[in-house]
């Protein structure tokens, strides 16, 4: 089977990976980084239909911006899988990305969309440290996939108490430490046999590891790594982002939502250094991640 690695090229801040196909999308960062509209995610859909090999291994996103592209990589997915035959989807994430959006869909919005789908019995999102669960933001989740028991957040240094409160305490699971997040999630997962799409978020990774252009949470990449190892055999598809570049929205609009999340200008030779950072941790996540994803 086609194990290479995908590069979907929207900002150039992923590193060359030896026989990666690469896709060149950066036509598109302007449109679709951050966020777009509907029709502009849906035309995207159709050139990545269009482009995207029927096999490939790890698809790469680039900047965390583009992690709403997830979604349509997880949609794809549906010409194999249904209600009866389901997966589940696991992300590595700093924030929920189940956040409301008036706009369309962004990057801190795609995961509600994604538990609609028939086919997926259930999202995971592991590593969460942002206040974005917080009460004083929990009018800004989307509530629904919660409630219906499709999402569950694993969480860190966050008061979720609330959510019991409102009779969601199953889907949020708090812990004290990164070791005792993973082994409860591994723990809880011993006795499913689903398929797995697994998404992962670098910005769930500490800054001792490496820096993104978003707030960070408190993972390990061995936390990573001993989750693949325990999903291994489950595996179907993947994907990587929260790589690091810069970009001056050309839209005002993208620029106050980028200014709200204290997302920094990086000095070229501060950003060259995260690179490489990051492309070490990206070599050995795509090591880790040998299943293919393959489409009849």
């Amino acid at each position: 089977m086609n194990r290479q690695t995908i590069i979907l090229d929207f900002d150039q801040s992923v590193g060359t990976i030896e026989n990666a196909i690469s896709i060149n999308l950066t036509d598109w960062q302007a449109a679709v980084r951050f966020g777009c509209s509907n029709k502009i995610f849906h035309q995207l859909a159709t050139r990545l239909q269009h482009d995207l090999p029927l096999s490939y291994g790890t698809a790469m996103l680039g900047s965390g911006d583009y992690h709403h592209i997830s979604l349509l990589l997880i949609e794809r997915l549906q010409s194999c899988y249904n209600a009866k035959n389901p997966i589940e989807v696991v992300i590595f994430d700093n924030h929920p990305d189940n956040m409301r959006y008036l706009f369309g869909i962004h990057c801190g919005s795609w995961v509600s969309y994604v538990a609609k789908l028939a086919f997926v019995s259930h999202v995971h999102v592991l590593g969460i440290t942002s206040h974005d669960i917080a009460f004083s933001h929990a009018w800004e989740n989307r509530l629904t996939p919660l409630i219906k028991n499709k999402l569950t957040y694993w969480s860190m240094d966050v008061d979720t108490r609330w959510a019991n409160k409102l009779g969601l305490g199953r889907a949020f699971k708090h812990f004290a430490t990164p070791d005792d997040l993973i082994s409860a999630f591994l723990t809880h997962q011993i006795n499913h046999s689903q398929p797995v799409y697994l998404s992962i978020d670098k910005d769930v990774l500490d800054k001792t590891t490496i820096q993104t252009n978003w707030d960070q949470g408190r993972l390990k990449t061995e936390h990573i790594l001993t989750t693949i190892a325990g999903l291994s055999n489950r595996i179907i598809a993947s994907d990587i982002t929260g790589d690091v570049s810069n970009w001056q929205h050309p839209s005002r609009f993208k620029r106050l939502l980028s200014f709200l999340d204290k997302q920094p200008t990086i000095p070229l030779n501060t950003l060259k250094q995260w690179q490489a950072q990051q492309h070490q941790v990206n070599l050995q996540l795509l090591s880790a991640l040998q299943a293919p994803c393959h489409f009849s």
